[in-house]
């Protein structure tokens, strides 16, 4: 007869394989409180390591662009 492992004396006996502080109650769980900030028009970018230290915030970043805008001349949309 095959002698029981180890791991299956240790009492776990938790369901799914997992143990009792793993164990999630979706029932209680609550929606994203920072839900809210996500735009659904944001665009997410990565920024070069060198570019990042110069741009530390979305405000820096978003600030040079507007005056990048306003030097280039309008073109037409290409849709």
């Amino acid at each position: 007869m095959k002698k029981p492992s180890k791991r299956e004396n240790r009492g776990h006996g938790a369901r799914n394989g997992l143990r009792k502080e793993y164990r999630f109650d979706y029932a209680k769980a609550q929606t994203n409180r920072f839900a809210f900030r996500m735009r659904q028009q944001s665009v997410v970018v990565l920024l070069a390591p060198d570019v990042a230290k110069v741009f530390r915030d979305a405000a820096s970043v978003n600030a040079a662009l507007r005056a990048i805008l306003k030097a280039v001349p309008a073109q037409s949309s290409r849709k």
